[in-house]
């Protein structure tokens, strides 16, 4: 296996979740504007026929390296936000459809544990194994009342 680059490991990350039945808008990196509005279409999907504000990005938050313990290759452990937003519909109870979207999120990632060859793990230490959720709380994201979760995969390859 070749040393993976952040863009390489992002790019397998995005390419997953795109696989998720109505994702919603997948961005690979954190999207800002100084406008709710501009903000807001970052992240709007059709979905069911209808514009929704669903959408997640992809981050990378923290890199750990370590040496061999005599020989051998560096161990590089990259951990990864994926973070989503939903519009919270209370008399839809869109609670639920939120968690859905999540646990299917989780799904998908369990049996792509190489994430198709980009690294060499998703189980890290035999303790953390593909998508954790985080946090799952209520917010006002671009001025929109909106589910949202904070979901953690850490990736490891040698280098």
């Amino acid at each position: 296996m070749t040393t993976p680059s952040v863009a390489t490991i992002r790019a397998a990350i995005k390419a997953k979740l795109e696989t998720v039945t109505d994702i919603g808008k997948v961005n690979d990196y954190q999207r800002y504007s100084k406008n709710n509005s501009e903000l807001q279409a970052q992240y709007v999907a059709t979905i069911a026929g209808a514009k929704q504000l669903r959408g997640w990005n992809i981050r990378r938050t923290k890199t750990r390296e370590t040496g061999p313990d005599v020989v051998g290759p560096k161990v590089v452990t990259h951990t990864w936000d994926i973070r989503g937003y939903m519009a919270l519909d209370d008399s839809a109870a869109t609670e639920k459809t939120f968690d859905d979207l999540i646990e299917a999120i989780r799904d998908a990632f369990r049996d792509y544990e190489t994430l198709g060859g980009a690294v060499q793990t998703t189980v890290i230490d035999g303790e953390v194994a593909g998508v954790q959720v985080i946090e799952s709380v209520p917010v006002l994201f671009a001025g929109v009342l909106s589910h949202s979760a904070r979901l953690q995969l850490m990736t490891r390859h040698y280098q």
